[in-house]
């Protein structure tokens, strides 16, 4: 395999290179970034996606690549709508990981003033970690219309408005979603689980608009200096990661059926039209309504805290949505690719659509300056809120980092950092935090991600999007 340098934010690995690949490989990235894709796996399952079926244009990874299941985190490709393939594998066990952003109209002194009752009430509110649960009473009947409506049915039970539903991608629901396809499993795991964040790298945060680059679209955002906002990153929790196992477990079947030969097993697929590819994205949309109705009770519970804090409405505190993205996604999009127009299925794992002004999907409130693309930093260090651009539209499907990109393992994190180190940077920062365990203070350490900055400038760089705000850590509550 050999990497080739096109510009100073972007390399490609040529199909000739490697025996059975059908397209180029490119990595946006630049010498610092791509030192630490490389002492991973990151471009050898890049190139292994590469021989995969159907594929229409490059396979492409994001700044924030690292090494996944079968397929880069920070990976985004696409097959024909038609006669393509979808790949779980390709897409991730947690589907519809994502971002919300909600905005207020705080002061850093008011709240500051109240960080420690408001923290309080968020990490009780909010549960978090390992199989955490919340009792609100829903009933298997409620499960299946959350999966099949998402947000617009929760909304309905008066989990938030229904002017949340304009800000959140795909208007909070998937069309074509399938009860019937997800395990009883799944079904089970996923009941108590709506409303809560999780564990690992899932996260709530109080963030202060620290800077603003772009005042023409902040002033569309809403967003402005010292402003004080809060970052939700979660997704469907054990429903949506069930789901991915159940049809990897089915597609070994499919693959030996079928005479598939696969260069890595965990790329595993099945071709478009085929039954097991139709059962796997009628699940997989209930996985991405699921997460969707997670992050809307989310921010209701959020909403209850600041009014139980502040002692007034969430209205009056300015709690609008700003934006609500999909992570770990497949969908089906018309990109223009070799001059011709033509409709595909998007893998987006560990990557985030960043459509740029005027496209029909971005929300009225925000076409004439585009998609709001949200990316978090870790633990202590900066997140950024950005717009879509033109160069995503022509080279990325559309397509952004979602994160940071870790470059560290977990293990190695806890071998090597120690939880009071993190305490200590935290606490130098002014930053306060609730988190369950010792061991997750080490394994998110700041120090087990690549440089937030240095990220979103090859993003910037590139064209893909346009930073609008840098927004740091004033409280993180964590699982």
């Amino acid at each position: 395999m050999r990497i080739e340098r096109i510009t100073d934010n972007k390399y490609t690995i040529k199909k000739e290179t490697m025996q059975g690949m059908n397209t180029d490989v490119i990595l946006y990235t630049n010498t610092v970034l791509l030192d630490k894709m490389s002492k991973d796996h990151t471009t050898q399952q890049a190139s292994n996606a590469a021989t995969l079926p159907g594929l229409v244009g490059n396979v492409l990874v994001m700044p924030d690549g690292h090494e996944g299941y079968g397929f880069p985190i920070g990976g985004v490709m696409a097959f024909d709508a038609d006669n393509g393939i979808v790949s779980p594998g390709c897409i991730g066990f947690d589907i519809n990981c994502g971002v919300r952003l909600i905005k207020t109209n705080l002061t850093e002194d008011e709240l500051r003033k109240n960080i420690n009752p408001l923290s309080d009430a968020l990490f009780k509110n909010i549960p978090s970690g390992v199989g955490s649960r919340l009792q609100i009473g829903l009933t298997p009947n409620d499960l299946e219309r959350v999966a099949e409506e998402g947000v617009k049915y929760i909304i309905g039970k008066g989990y938030g408005t229904t002017e949340d539903l304009g800000r959140i991608e795909e208007n909070g629901a998937m069309a074509g979603a399938d009860f019937s396809k997800v395990s009883k499993e799944a079904k089970s795991r996923g009941l108590n689980e709506l409303g809560t964040l999780g564990a690992g790298n899932h996260f709530l945060e109080i963030q202060k608009v620290e800077k603003i680059f772009d005042e023409k679209t902040a002033k569309a955002y809403e967003l402005y200096e010292g402003q004080m906002v809060i970052m939700v990153h979660t997704g469907s929790r054990g429903f949506g990661h069930q789901t991915c196992s159940d049809y990897l477990r089915s597609l070994l079947d499919y693959q030996k059926k079928n005479k598939i030969v696969l260069v890595d097993q965990e790329l595993g697929y099945a071709r478009i039209g085929d039954k097991e590819a139709d059962d796997y994205i009628g699940a997989m949309k209930c996985a991405v309504n699921f997460a969707f109705t997670n992050r809307q009770i989310i921010t209701n519970s959020i909403r209850k805290s600041f009014e139980d804090t502040f002692a007034k409405s969430s209205d009056a505190l300015g709690m609008d949505i700003l934006y609500d993205l999909s992570h770990n996604i497949a969908k089906v999009e018309e990109h223009t690719v070799d001059g011709k127009r033509r409709k595909v299925y998007v893998h987006r794992k560990g990557a985030t659509r960043a459509f740029a002004k005027g496209h029909e999907d971005i929300p009225k409130i925000y076409r004439s300056v585009g998609q709001p693309v949200l990316i978090p930093g870790s633990m202590g260090t900066a997140s950024y809120v950005l717009r879509g651009d033109e160069g995503a539209m022509a080279e990325t499907f559309g397509s952004s980092c979602h994160g940071a990109g870790r470059i560290m393992s977990r293990h190695q994190a806890l071998r090597e950092i120690t939880a009071d180190r993190t305490f200590e940077s935290l606490s130098k920062k002014n930053i306060t935090i609730r988190i369950r365990t010792k061991k997750l203070v080490s394994e998110e350490a700041e120090w087990t991600y690549k440089d937030i900055d240095e990220v979103v400038k090859v993003v910037k760089e590139s064209k893909i999007a346009k930073p609008v705000s840098r927004n740091v850590p004033v409280a993180v509550i964590k699982g």
